[in-house]
């Protein structure tokens, strides 16, 4: 299988020598094409701050991280902003829709700035609103739709550049249960239908049943793996469930 993401022995110290925190201690793991990976954790894990370094957003103190070939570690400048560009999509909590594009234009902002053909555009932007069901809303400004709604159109632009690895950062964290469950099917049909491969922080199980697997991550550390393997969606909740219950007092974090 071909390997999108490894992350090699990397951790992650905040502060200085007289009062040094560490975030992440020497985890490591691989994402394989296609895949659909959780990541999970009470408040203060670490697994916000694995997030961050993997999209670039923070850079790690020791170790390695591999996107498609490339240590992302050695990156800078124009060639990292090109590299997060070309190879990275990002589901956001809130969105980070612009207000005065249409949602059309949100959508094909990332392919405009990449200075591809317009009729390429948007032949590819009205294929990826089909398949999500937004076509109807591709004139209407982010102001003018539902929460469910915006979330497929960043669900939409994330995906439009056919990025290597999808990353969502507790992407049911803004929306009622209904949008919810709608945005994790679309997450389904992203990573079944187009082997979309996606890298998911959350705290809440039900979102997490939705992942083909789970990592753990307490003190800083992989606690421990759950794959889904054969068993039903439920039955794969029930064991993200007792697992949270073995991370002790964090339960009442993902009901």
């Amino acid at each position: 299988m071909e390997k999108v993401l490894e992350v090699k022995n990397i951790e992650k110290y905040y502060g200085n020598k007289s009062n040094l925190t560490k975030a992440i201690d020497n985890i490591s793991f691989d994402v394989e094409k296609g895949e659909f990976v959780g990541i999970m954790g009470a408040s203060g894990s670490g697994k916000t701050t694995l997030l961050n370094c993997i999209s670039t957003i923070d850079r790690v103190t020791s170790g390695k991280i591999v996107i498609n070939g490339k240590d992302i570690t050695t990156l800078k400048g124009n060639n990292l902003n090109k590299f997060r560009r070309e190879e990275l999509g990002f589901i956001f909590q809130d969105f980070n829709l612009l207000d005065t594009l249409t949602c059309y234009e949100n959508i094909a902002l990332a392919l405009t700035i990449q200075r591809v053909n317009p009729k390429e555009i948007d032949k590819r932007v009205k294929k990826i609103a089909d398949k999500l069901g937004i076509k109807n809303i591709l004139k209407k400004y982010p102001y003018q739709i539902s929460g469910g709604q915006k979330q497929r159109v960043a669900s939409s632009r994330a995906i439009i550049t056919n990025p290597k690895l999808i990353l969502a950062d507790e992407p049911t964290g803004s929306l009622d249960s209904k949008s919810a469950r709608q945005l994790l099917e679309i997450f389904e049909t992203l990573n079944n239908n187009l082997n979309a491969t996606i890298l998911m922080v959350t705290h809440d199980a039900f979102t997490a049943s939705y992942a083909k697997r789970i990592l753990f991550i307490k003190d800083g550390k992989i606690f421990n793996e759950l794959i889904k393997g054969n068993d039903t969606r439920k039955q794969f909740f029930e064991k993200i469930i007792e697992v949270q219950t073995l991370l002790g007092g964090d339960l009442n974090d993902v009901i």
